[in-house]
């Protein structure tokens, strides 16, 4: 649920809104993608000052007050149609998913350090709501707007905001009732070792150009994939889909992203460089050249569900990479600097392709963007190699 709200509904229902929010309010596809880029920002910020909220509240505190805040900053979106403060929702939406989603990512992967043959399912689910929220929205949003359209209501899109808010707080009441209960476990636990349980001799410091061409080939996965997931939606709409067709899109994406950790888990435990994420972002590459050269309804669905079952695994192939290379101790540090550099590629991202998309080419030519970055991200990835020998 933590995930479902945090990206699934709070970051990733945009693309379901955009189109009818840029025809009502009479946006440029600049100012649709800036939306999303002051998400990024909102999300890096919430990720950097996160910890300090965990060592002062704790994750589970962290994670409900995240998660209300998301809930409430949703449900005031449908209230404003200025420019200004809807960048601000996005901003601050931002901020506040972050805490929810390394929060909740905290308490995963604590209780799979003292579970470790189910660490992988544990993971697995929690990522996987993310999937869960991309389907919820993929049905909510288009309800919403039919309720509101028979209304005629002044702003339809209003609505599917209040429903994802809706849903998004039903959530935190549930992960409200249960704070007690993983509170509890939750103390049980003991403290992870990560002082590092190798010799001295065997610690390999954090020398940053060691990692530069994993941390490019991350970088430029940002950039692409957050692209292609805030205009894809306009850009089906555009070639005439239909809502139900959409809809279905969306959910099946939303149900590859669900999968996704079992397809991919043994490529990630099989090598210690930069070949998983090679691999992985040259699949998204060829998923979003998909909708640049054709408009068949066949292939945007395989686009679809190949993009959804490899995004969210991108980012688990860094993490990986960085257990696989470092001791205990400065995993921490690895994690930091790659969701820094991530998150700056997020930024750039979808104002880069909306800027791209209002001149010649439209958004075919915008997602081709996306896919140029993705397929250099593969090569940089390529050469990044295992930092040390075992």
């Amino acid at each position: 649920m933590a995930a479902a709200v945090s990206l699934g509904m709070t970051r990733f229902a945009y693309a379901m809104l955009l189109p009818p929010m840029r025809d009502d309010l009479s946006w440029s596809y600049t100012l649709a993608g800036s939306m999303n880029t002051l998400n990024a920002v909102g999300y890096l910020f919430g990720a950097l000052v996160t910890p300090r909220m965990l060592n002062r509240w704790g994750a589970v505190t962290v994670l409900i007050g995240g998660a209300l805040m998301a809930s409430l900053l949703m449900a005031l979106t449908g209230f404003f149609s200025e420019t200004p403060v809807l960048l601000l929702q996005r901003l601050l939406a931002g901020a506040v998913s972050a805490a929810v989603f390394v929060s909740g990512g905290l308490l995963a992967a604590r209780l799979g350090a003292h579970l470790p043959s189910q660490s992988g399912l544990l993971l697995g689910l929690y990522y996987g709501g993310t999937g869960w929220g991309i389907v919820l929205s993929a049905g909510l949003v288009p309800a919403a707007l039919a309720v509101a359209n028979e209304q005629a209501f002044e702003h339809p899109w209003a609505w599917a905001w209040w429903g994802l808010a809706l849903a998004c707080f039903t959530m935190t009441l549930v992960m409200f009732a249960m704070r007690l209960p993983i509170k509890r476990w939750a103390a049980e636990l003991k403290p992870i070792d990560t002082n590092g349980s190798l010799h001295s001799d065997q610690a390999i410091q954090m020398h940053w150009p060691q990692w530069v061409f994993g941390l490019a080939g991350y970088g430029l996965f940002g950039v692409g994939y957050i692209g292609y997931m805030t205009f894809v939606v306009a850009l089906l709409r555009d070639q005439g889909a239909s809502t139900a067709e959409i809809s279905w899109f969306y959910a099946l994406l939303g149900l590859a992203v669900l999968a996704s950790s079992r397809i991919w888990a043994g490529l990630l435990n099989r090598y210690r460089g930069g070949q998983p994420l090679s691999i992985l972002n040259a699949l998204l590459s060829a998923a979003t050249l998909i909708p640049v050269m054709t408009s068949a309804w066949p292939m945007m669905l395989v686009s679809g569900i190949l993009f959804g079952s490899v995004f969210l695994s991108v980012v688990a192939s860094t993490t990986a990479m960085v257990k696989h290379n470092l001791v205990p101790s400065q995993w921490a540090a690895g994690i930091s600097v790659f969701t820094v550099v991530f998150a700056i590629g997020q930024i750039i991202g979808p104002t880069m392709v909306g800027w791209i998309a209002d001149g010649p080419g439209g958004l075919q030519r915008g997602l081709l963007f996306s896919a140029a970055a993705l397929l250099l991200g593969a090569v940089l990835a390529r050469l990044q190699k295992p930092i040390h020998k075992r």
